[in-house]
């Protein structure tokens, strides 16, 4: 794939820049966003009043999911609030759509998702969660109807007693008795530094819904130095926590055993040559420019390739590049470990990234998953 498609395709999948303002392309496409918040209001009102039919399962449940149109950093939430979970002594277990796999396919069963799972047939990000949590053997369950999959979960492990859902705040056929009404499941709203944008409805702006709707938590992803830069809260005064990246040590695809502190790529590099033209930084996610300004804020020069989000690595885009490093991302690398291209390319080095849970939120949340079921 050249770079002049590789670009075309990407700025054809990711969000437009107008999306941040109400400028003159937002303003027409206005009318447009208040249609597709009639549908979406229409939508929810028939599950309340019961034309379509909502289903609750047995275990509490927690929902990451988000307002604004991906790249918000729900992945790393989930896994975070999982492992804590597990600490607690919780046997949580994760449902997911798996987005743009062969098991989003409504007419398909549930699968259960493993480490050796394919990220083709059940999704990247599924695959990443299977990965991370195989240590504590924390099931993930994948369908494109979060009841199925749920229902599927309980049924293989029946010892699972609480259910993270990776997405869903809009998936309204999964019943739910939120905390802030007296329940035991967990509404979370993450959001980055972005914000809401010109907090317009699609497609004149970046939101699913409207910014007022009532959640449990708001969790908000900032870099490790900016903890004192937290949004303002959301307008349904739910309590407000700040969760910081963190980054782990790089290790080399083609040889994970190799592993190394951030700080110290620049030994793989050529002292000689200009460091910008020998590094490149690559992300195929919703939003590429956090991982890009997370490198940075180290100190890093190097050169962006922005990938489609759930970018598929059948066509190889560092092929033709001459960085001597490459840095991806953890979500990236479960497709190019099970590709051939990428197998035995020593360039590539992958960053673990991860977020810290406040205490108190923790706490909070274990508190409401230990009410008793209605």
């Amino acid at each position: 794939m050249s770079q002049q498609k590789l670009t075309q395709n990407t700025q054809a999948l990711q969000a437009p820049n107008f999306w941040e303002k109400r400028g003159f392309k937002a303003l027409l496409l206005w009318p447009a966003s208040l249609i597709f918040g009639w549908l979406t209001g229409l939508r929810k009102a028939l599950y309340v009043v019961g034309i379509l039919r909502s289903e609750a399962i047995s275990v509490p449940l927690v929902i990451v999911g988000n307002i604004r149109v991906g790249g918000t950093g729900k992945t790393p939430t989930v896994l975070a609030i999982a492992k804590a979970l597990h600490l607690h002594g919780f046997k949580p277990g994760i449902i997911s759509r798996g987005y743009q796999s062969n098991s989003s396919n409504a007419q398909s069963a549930p699968e259960e998702v493993t480490p050796e799972s394919s990220p083709i047939e059940h999704g990247d990000e599924p695959c990443y969660m299977a990965q991370e949590l195989a240590d504590q053997k924390i099931p993930v369950m994948v369908h494109s109807h979060r009841v199925n999959a749920a229902k599927a979960l309980m049924i293989k492990h029946p010892d699972v007693n609480v259910i993270i859902s990776d997405d869903g705040l809009q998936h309204y056929k999964l019943k739910r008795w939120p905390a802030r009404e007296g329940g035991r499941d967990i509404e979370l709203v993450v959001r980055d530094a972005r914000g809401e944008g010109n907090q317009w409805l699609m497609p004149a702006g970046p939101l699913r819904e409207k910014p007022q709707r009532a959640r449990d938590f708001t969790l908000n992803i900032v870099g490790a130095e900016d903890t004192s830069k937290a949004l303002p809260p959301y307008f349904q005064d739910a309590p407000n926590f700040v969760l910081p990246v963190k980054t782990d040590q790089l290790y080399q695809l083609a040889t994970p055993s190799h592993r190394m502190a951030l700080s110290e790529i620049t030994q793989l590099l050529d002292p000689n040559e200009d460091t910008e033209k020998q590094l490149l930084a690559a992300a195929g996610l919703g939003n590429p420019k956090k991982f890009f300004d997370l490198l940075r804020s180290t100190g890093l020069k190097f050169q962006e390739m922005a990938l489609p989000d759930h970018f598929d690595f059948s066509t190889n885009p560092f092929k033709e590049n001459t960085a001597k490093v490459i840095l991806i991302t953890e979500k990236d690398a479960v497709k190019c470990k099970q590709l051939n291209d990428y197998k035995d390319d020593e360039r590539i080095w992958i960053l673990p990234i991860t977020v810290d849970l406040p205490k108190d939120f923790v706490a909070q949340m274990v508190e409401i998953l230990k009410r008793p079921q209605p």
